[in-house]
């Protein structure tokens, strides 16, 4: 009997080191590909909190900044499909993929979907010593000085480039893109008069335009945003059909388990469910979305197809 009970337990007690433990049981590092101070930054920056309360675990989040994301995502995508390396990215996540020849991610093989957590217009804006008051009076400034005016962008293939250069492509007009490394360099940028134009994420940079700093002259959404009192659609005040909403996606290296994905689905849909947070989501003008895993991988989809014809048109590459 007692040979038996042996066998029993030894056959037993690998079976049941090899269990796994309940996910979360360490703390999960969360990438923020860009420096601090943009919108992707200020996106983790409310959620982490949050979603370490409800999960159990800290969400630590870690700046890795630099070409316009891709060291970030490139590092999120070798990362172990394990929970414990997600990524928050947005735009450039799809559009580096059209501009640079060769980039170490695939956007729709190398990553899980997670969710969409937010999305967020941006704002256009002149320094004040930018004789423009108005959509149309930039337009038709920028058509009577061609390439004279610059507008601050975060980088190749960033929210603030995509949106400058649909104006382009819309408004006839060439206003110069001049990068910087990050969205809170171009907006200090802005905001000293090193440049001109702005289309600027609406979080962390309203209180310039209240201040007087900066001078808001359209949203790049087609309704207005209450962030910015009294300031129109750019669609609506001199260049119909603009359009430029920026999204926020949480995704996981290719191979996480699905039943991973779902525990983090829920937890930051939880999290952004709360008052508190969607309070300051929309302080910032950031608008709670949290979708499906399969809502946000047909996002990423979508997004794909619709800014390679912009990308193509305007010829936007990267190197």
């Amino acid at each position: 009997m007692r040979v038996l009970l042996c066998a029993l337990l030894a056959a037993w007690m690998p079976a049941a080191l090899a269990q796994p433990a309940k996910y979360p049981d360490r703390p999960i590092r969360l990438i923020s590909p860009f420096p601090p101070g943009g919108t992707v930054d200020v996106n983790a920056r409310i959620l982490a909190p949050a979603v370490s309360k409800s999960i159990g675990q800290q969400v630590v989040v870690d700046n890795r900044a630099g070409a316009s994301g891709i060291i970030g995502t490139a590092e999120a995508a070798r990362a172990r499909p394990d929970g414990y390396t997600l990524i928050l990215n947005t735009t450039p996540m799809v559009t580096n993929t059209l501009m640079y020849s060769k980039v170490p991610y695939n956007v729709l093989t190398d990553f899980e979907a997670i969710s969409i957590l937010s999305t967020t217009p941006s704002f256009l804006s002149v320094h004040p010593s930018v004789p423009a008051r108005s959509v149309r009076e930039l337009l038709k400034l920028a058509k009577a000085r061609p390439g004279e005016l610059n507008y601050a962008s975060a980088g190749v293939g960033t929210n603030p480039h995509i949106a400058g250069e649909l104006f382009n492509h819309l408004g006839k007009t060439n206003i110069v893109a001049v990068q910087f490394k990050g969205g809170g360099p171009a907006l200090i940028a802005a905001i000293s008069g090193e440049v001109g134009v702005a289309f600027s994420g609406v979080a962390g940079a309203v209180g310039f335009v209240q201040s007087g700093r900066l001078r808001a002259l359209g949203v790049t959404s087609l309704k207005p945003v209450a962030a910015l009192p009294g300031v129109p659609p750019i669609a609506e005040s001199g260049l119909p059909g603009y359009e430029f909403v920026a999204w926020f996606v949480l995704a996981a290296p290719k191979g996480t388990p699905r039943e991973v994905v779902v525990v983090l689905n829920d937890h930051f849909r939880k999290a952004m469910s709360l008052p508190d947070t969607v309070r300051r989501l929309e302080l910032d003008g950031i608008d709670v979305v949290g979708s499906t895993p399969e809502q946000a991988t047909a996002t990423l989809e979508s997004e794909l197809k619709k800014w390679a014809v912009v990308i193509k048109e305007r010829g936007m590459r990267a190197d």
